[in-house]
């Protein structure tokens, strides 16, 4: 298949994804009862009658829409993200967690639960604390200037660190009946908080966040060839770096608030869309976006439905995704573009 018609080909498999996940729950939707809800919803149409239609809307609207709807975002999100910090970094093995804001949020998250009997206290800290961890990685970067991105890297590793450990101590404080497992059932990554409004508020944001990343994709191009060169070609590279890593940080900020952690998805999705399309981050970072969309609506479709009970996501992700990081860790020595 050419690589302008993959695009295409790959919204339609989300769209098929998207409309079959919301046909799967304990309470079991028909192909046919799916279209005729939308098709009365939306053009009008005397599909089925009034109660029958308000079930179907309750249902959709107020459940399995804002979840799928979440695990997409969240899916591109990662995915885009994790593109980026690996041609940003020329390293396949980069995921967006390094600069540590996966660790900064866990640890906002797990503070939110102990102070806060709140949903919304427990999103705005995994977010407050996610740019935090992110923030304590830049000044590292700008206090030793010399081998800055080397000292960004390392920074991200200190953050992440310090964050990390923070938790353990919240984990070792916090009640063992109720706030303890909410905390570690938040760490797994899952969908099943997500509400219309989170989503609703959250899907605009994370979107033009992705945006800003296809519109930067030539100049991520051009970074990607290394510092010296980019400037070489008239690239400002601390401002293209600086914007970059802002918005990464903001949109898998935003994930978090969405699922809590999940991790994998923005490793190993990149490399997929790097073997089909090649390393040029115009075609790329669409192409991981589609993918990453469909491929964690799927996995969130297994986590809810394979079982009676259901399974963290963070757990599927993490089974699907470490064979493939053996086989991207035996390759990354061969060399990588």
């Amino acid at each position: 298949m050419k690589n302008r018609a993959l695009v295409p080909f790959l919204l339609l498999l989300l769209l098929a994804a998207v409309s079959f996940s919301l046909t799967l729950g304990n309470f079991p939707i028909t192909w046919k009862e799916l279209l005729g809800f939308f098709g009365q919803t939306l053009f009008g149409a005397e599909i089925m009658d009034e109660q029958k239609l308000k079930a179907l809307r309750n249902i959709l609207v107020g459940i399995r829409l804002p979840r799928v709807t979440a695990a997409g975002l969240a899916g591109a999100a990662l995915s885009v993200s994790g593109a980026v910090f690996q041609s940003m970094f020329i390293n396949p093995l980069v995921s967006p967690d390094l600069l540590g804001v996966l660790a900064g949020a866990s640890f906002g998250a797990a503070l939110g639960m102990i102070l806060s009997n709140s949903w919304f206290a427990v999103q705005s800290n995994a977010f407050a604390f996610g740019l935090a961890a992110v923030t304590i990685s830049v000044a590292m970067a700008r206090l030793f200037r010399r081998e800055g991105l080397l000292m960004l890297i390392l920074g991200g590793i200190v953050s992440g660190s310090l964050f990390t450990a923070l938790l353990t101590g919240l984990k070792y404080l916090a009640d063992p009946q109720e706030q303890l497992p909410a905390i570690i059932y938040w760490l797994m990554g899952g969908f099943t908080m997500s509400d219309g409004k989170t989503t609703f508020l959250l899907t605009c944001p994370m979107l033009a966040g992705i945006l800003v990343l296809f519109c930067l994709s030539s100049r991520l191009n051009i970074l990607s060839m290394g510092d010296e060169e980019a400037r070489s070609l008239g690239v400002n590279v601390g401002c293209v770096r600086a914007i970059l890593i802002v918005v990464t940080t903001f949109i898998s900020c935003l994930t978090v608030c969405l699922g809590g952690i999940i991790g994998w998805v923005g490793l190993v999705i990149p490399h997929i869309g790097r073997m089909l399309v090649g390393p040029d981050n115009r075609l790329l970072l669409p192409v991981v976006a589609t993918i990453g969309a469909t491929y964690l609506v799927i996995v969130d479709d297994f986590a809810r439905t394979l079982f009676r009970v259901e399974i963290p996501l963070g757990i599927l992700t993490a089974l699907m995704g470490i064979p493939f990081f053996v086989v991207v860790v035996r390759k990354a020595g061969k060399g990588w573009g």
